[in-house]
């Protein structure tokens, strides 16, 4: 019998998760079509992220977060939690108040891909992110402003976040 490590564990639970998420997509896909599943992603999305933010601030210590500091600290913690070596992210700070985030390889583009609807998908990736941040009740700006998924027109995906926090 082999143990596994934390890293191990963490890795299966977020690979189980993104495989429910995954076949729900797809039988709602096949149930309710591509213009209705995607609503349906994001509403169920952003309600998720809503609580998910919450809780991860208060399992890992965090108050109120009304710096920069504090914001990038947060993100970095929850993001090692919440995130699998497949997923492929990168994430950076090219200014004081601007976090950004490379999506090199797309594991939920290769996905509708495969299903067959990736001309018509709209990413749900980002609106987890960004309901963290409407719930955190923290301001910001998007780069650029998606409404469908970049990778689709053949482009890099990013989004880049611009905070109206101090530096702190």
């Amino acid at each position: 019998m082999t143990t596994l490590d934390k890293d191990d564990v963490r890795q299966l639970l977020v690979k189980s998760w993104m495989t429910h998420d995954a076949m729900w997509f797809r039988h709602c896909v096949e149930e309710c079509g591509i213009e209705q599943t995607n609503r349906i992603n994001k509403a169920a999305v952003r309600s998720m992220a809503a609580i998910e933010i919450r809780r991860l601030t208060e399992a890992l210590g965090f108050g109120e977060v009304r710096t920069m500091r504090a914001l990038r600290e947060l993100i970095e913690a929850a993001w090692e939690l919440i995130s699998a070596d497949f997923m492929g992210f990168e994430v950076s700070h090219p200014a004081p108040t601007v976090i950004r985030w490379d999506v090199p390889r797309c594991f939920a583009f290769e996905g509708v891909t495969r299903l067959g609807v990736v001309d018509r998908y709209e990413c749900g990736i980002f609106p987890r992110l960004e309901a963290w941040f409407d719930t955190l009740d923290i301001a910001y700006t998007v780069t650029p402003a998606v409404h469908g998924c970049l990778m689709q027109a053949g482009e890099a995906c990013y989004r880049e976040y611009a905070f109206d926090l101090p530096e702190g």
